[in-house]
């Protein structure tokens, strides 16, 4: 089952992330309800988050079964590729940068298990490292709770979700929690264990989702709940960045994916659903092709204001991703896929 219609989402929570990781003088950050969105656009990765984890039973729902070694090597032909390349970009930029050890944990995916090292390298890569482990976990999930429909999981990922939001708001309000720049800061954001329950939720939703097709005309309510999401990151100071936006996403997910109104028409549009298709490009290549036309700037000596760099940059960023994606990530996912290992 393919929902087209969600697949431009990805692409908005890309840009949104790419804007909050951008030059904090430019033209979004000068109006200050506009600006609250994009400080806390890092929400974007809960979205992504909770996101695969619905995406991963809307495509699996119909098996019995998940084999595990074709399932495995699928991901990895999905994820993998590119995530290499945006390591490898990251490395042409910031060479000094280079340690064997580091490049070994961030090669395997392994940086946002150790404190202090999930932003150290290509740090858009650290929600990779956790996308890692849902991919790991999802078969035996399936196998063993969706596919047999054991209820159990049900309270087990609901509990761990507010279990995950109490410990998120406590931890950061207590003095082991020393702010920005520190490991403390890096267990609590990045650290694997704590995004688990996003992927479970999404799981859920996904089952919800395929036990209740509901086609219907949703505009309306799409725009209302986008609107609160938007209102909510404006006006409501909490801790989002560990999943508490799923009362919103879900409900957010849901209705796109039930919707076939006007707007489902317009997010379907191919070149529309084409950028969604390129958007883990521009996640994770964003961080060195900024770096690179940086120096590029710099060493022809242009002399351009942010804003202008600012749309040069999504101008260069755009293009590259969609040149990642179409040349690289799709003929290696491709190949890859058919590979067989006796």
């Amino acid at each position: 089952m393919k929902i087209s219609q969600i697949t431009f989402t990805r692409f908005l929570a890309a840009v949104a992330i790419v804007i909050s990781h951008f030059n904090k003088d430019m033209f979004v950050y000068k109006t200050d309800y506009i600006s609250n969105i994009f400080l806390k656009a890092n929400v974007g990765v809960s979205y992504f988050f909770i996101l695969s984890g619905f995406i991963m039973i809307v495509a699996y729902h119909k098996k019995d079964k998940i084999e595990y070694f074709g399932y495995y090597k699928n991901r990895f032909a999905r994820i993998y590729p590119l995530y290499v390349v945006g390591l490898l970009l990251y490395l042409v930029t910031r060479f000094s940068n280079f340690n064997p050890g580091d490049s070994f944990l961030y090669l395997f995916g392994l940086q946002s298990w150790i404190p202090g090292k999930a932003m150290i390298l290509n740090f858009p890569g650290w929600s990779i490292s956790v996308e890692f482990l849902f991919y790991l976990i999802f078969p035996v999930l399936y196998n063993y709770f969706y596919s047999r429909k054991n209820k159990s999981i049900w309270v087990a990922g609901i509990v761990l979700w507010i279990v995950t939001q109490v410990f998120s708001h406590l931890y950061e309000a207590s003095p082991s929690y020393k702010g920005p720049h520190t490991e403390s800061h890096e267990f609590l954001y990045y650290f694997p264990l704590m995004h688990v329950s996003e992927f479970l939720v999404g799981n859920l939703a996904g089952l919800f989702f395929v036990n209740h097709p509901k086609q219907k005309n949703y505009d309306v309510p799409v725009i209302l709940v986008f609107a609160a999401v938007m209102l909510s990151l404006i006006f409501v100071p909490l801790f989002y960045h560990n999943g508490l936006m799923a009362v919103l996403f879900i409900p957010l997910i849901l209705l796109i994916s039930w919707n076939n109104g006007l707007l489902t028409r317009i997010l379907s549009l191919k070149p529309l659903e084409y950028l969604g298709e390129a958007s883990y490009a521009i996640y994770i290549t964003h961080i060195p092709i900024l770096y690179i036309l940086r120096e590029i700037l710099k060493w022809q000596n242009y002399k351009l204001n942010i804003n202008s760099v600012f749309w040069i940059y999504m101008a260069v960023l755009i293009i590259t991703s969609i040149f990642f994606y179409q040349f690289i990530e799709k003929p290696l996912r491709d190949y890859l896929k058919k590979i067989n290992v006796r």
